[in-house]
């Protein structure tokens, strides 16, 4: 049973490395190598947890060829429009000037409730709102609206713009995040001096953010009652 136990962490460990190496993408954003990469992975490292007789070595070698082999065809295909389009695909148009594409909805066995399905995804309930639609290589479905239809923007109503300011997490769970410091542009002791300011000591903040203006949000951390 231990054996078992250091096995299936070794594995995990090793299967969590490869998806970090092969990137950050969820599943559904998956172009067709990648996932079959994923699948063949999944599989491989189930062998030498359910059978022990198997050599651990047998499921690691295949893992890290696996990952290799993906990591060098991404490169080869980044360098290569025809092998992309080979692996990839290409995205396809399925609603062109505000007319479905029957057609291409056929090649690409692409239902009309599947259509509907992936318009409401993207919060469009009616198709006439619709100029352009694109199936992408990944199978999601890109939709431009018609002009009419698009939202008003600042830009549209010429209005004042000022520079951005969006918060950032720099405190979670009473520790400093230092990724968030840096796009805040603060320091350790100027974010500890805006937190005192608000009657609050790092340790006991659950959530605090910041903008670059310096306007902040807190979340006191909740102290666990005794029992």
């Amino acid at each position: 049973m231990l054996v078992v136990f250091f096995r299936t962490l070794i594995l995990y460990a090793l299967v969590v490395l490869g998806m970090r190496i092969m990137g950050k993408r969820q599943l559904g954003e998956l172009q067709p190598s990648e996932l079959v990469t994923t699948i063949l992975i999944s599989n491989i490292a189930t062998l030498p947890i359910e059978n022990t007789d198997v050599p651990l070595l047998s499921g690691a070698v295949p893992i890290l060829t696996l990952m290799c082999f993906e990591v060098i065809l991404s490169f080869i295909t980044m360098k290569s429009l025809k092998l992309r389009t080979m692996l990839c695909g290409t995205p396809r148009i399925i609603i062109r000037n505000g007319e479905i594409d029957q057609k291409e909805l056929s090649l690409l066995r692409y239902s009309v409730d599947d259509l509907m399905e992936q318009l409401r995804v993207n919060s469009i309930f009616d198709v006439q709102e619709v100029e352009m639609a694109i199936v992408e290589t990944t199978g999601q479905l890109s939709v431009y609206k018609k002009a009419e239809m698009q939202e008003v923007t600042v830009k549209d109503l010429s209005l004042p713009v000022s520079p951005a300011q969006i918060p950032t997490v720099v405190v979670n769970s009473g520790q400093l995040v230092p990724q968030g410091l840096q796009l805040c542009g603060i320091d350790e002791k100027g974010i500890r001096k805006l937190a005192k300011k608000h009657g609050r000591e790092i340790q006991d903040i659950f959530l605090m953010t910041c903008t670059p203006d310096r306007t902040v949000f807190i979340v006191p951390l909740e102290k666990k009652e005794n029992a």
